[in-house]
């Protein structure tokens, strides 16, 4: 596939000129230069309507060969094997035939027929320190390029959480694309240019984008829907995480999404878990994510999974689940997920559509 329109000069435009792309519906800028080392989870989105969510979401980076002697092979680890990526030299995802681009990756949004898209949001992150070193200036910029059109910049309009830590240089950004996807609807996305490292070190490399699409649609159950976004630690040293969604009531049946970075597979002791009011936290668990492996390098969603391409079952450190939520016996507050690892990770995003009544 081609998405060309002299990419290389539009993806280094300045962030000042940002407030342009707001024509477009490729939202506008933070100040630029704003970034945290920690932002506190915030609700991003919420409404009550007949309709849900849904999500495209791909890697940008993956393994090229074993450094460690005892690891599996790279072809064995990414088709679905357990292996973390600091076993392996990484290197760019890049599926278009673009030259002007070193990585790229697609996913399709599958909206149900006749569905209006509410919202829109794209969220992007890695680790800039591997092999090499990436200028974390590039950290609030990519492209995308949706159903048979050509890429189109895409800048940070909010803060851009970043922090060097354990090794690392993780950031998230994210911006909002609702009017691009309301104009193209559903198919396949590609996202360009996320800013990550390759190489082999300690930490690892990991990186990838998620496209979170809110819709409405008559013939679907009313329900509760909301987008949290934020950036903090969720493993390593006892770090553990809780995202209250207000206004979304527990104890009804729907789905959890989560985007985390650099959860391995195969190390145990990640959980996500969601609880209502004060109730025990009770564990997210599916096929795609086994109890106490929930942080697992996967790109999973309940039923047959939305199209991507690479479609690598391990992504060697990002995560962008989708989990069924069971109903409870009884309603007793917000909807919280919670999130904990043993090894160092990071959350960036919380999303949830539940079954509501007025």
């Amino acid at each position: 596939m081609r998405h060309s329109l002299g990419l290389r000069r539009v993806f280094v435009i300045p962030l000042a000129l940002a407030a342009c792309l707001a024509a477009t519906g490729t939202g506008s800028a933070a100040p630029p230069g704003t970034e945290k080392t920690r932002i506190d989870f915030a609700q991003r989105y919420r409404a009550l309507q007949h309709g849900g969510i849904v999500r495209a979401a791909n890697s940008a980076i993956t393994c090229r060969r074993a450094v460690d002697r005892t690891a599996e092979s790279c072809a064995r680890t990414r088709g679905g094997l357990p292996g973390t990526n600091d076993d392996f030299d990484m290197f760019y995802v890049d599926v278009d035939d673009d030259p002007n681009t070193y990585n790229s990756s697609t996913g399709e949004v599958r909206l149900p027929p006749h569905s209006r898209v509410s919202y829109a949001r794209l969220y992007w992150g890695g680790n800039l320190r591997v092999g090499e070193q990436k200028p974390p200036k590039d950290n609030g910029r990519v492209l995308i390029a949706e159903p048979g059109g050509a890429y189109k910049p895409v800048i940070a309009d909010t803060p851009v959480g970043h922090r060097v830590t354990d090794g690392a240089d993780v950031f998230q950004a994210s911006a909002d694309v609702t009017r691009l996807v309301r104009s193209a609807g559903g198919g396949a996305y590609t996202v360009a240019q996320v800013n990550v490292a390759k190489g082999h070190s300690k930490a690892g490399a990991w990186g990838g984008w998620t496209l979170v699409v809110a819709y409405e649609n008559a013939a679907e159950p009313l329900r509760a829907l909301a987008v949290y976004d934020g950036f903090d630690a969720a493993g390593g040293r006892g770090h553990r995480h809780a995202v209250r969604l207000r206004g979304v009531p527990g104890g009804t049946s729907g789905t959890v999404g989560v985007v985390a970075y650099d959860g391995d597979r195969g190390r145990r002791g990640d959980t996500v878990a969601a609880s209502s009011g004060r109730t025990r936290p009770v564990p997210l668990t599916d096929a795609a994510n086994p109890a106490g492996d929930a942080l697992n390098s996967t790109i999973s969603e309940p039923g047959t999974p939305a199209r991507r391409t690479p479609a690598y079952p391990n992504t060697l450190g990002y995560d962008s689940d989708v989990f069924p939520l069971a109903a409870g016996h009884k309603r007793r507050g917000d909807l919280t997920v919670h999130l904990a690892s043993q090894d160092p990770a990071w959350v960036g995003v919380v999303f949830a559509a539940v079954g509501a009544k007025r």
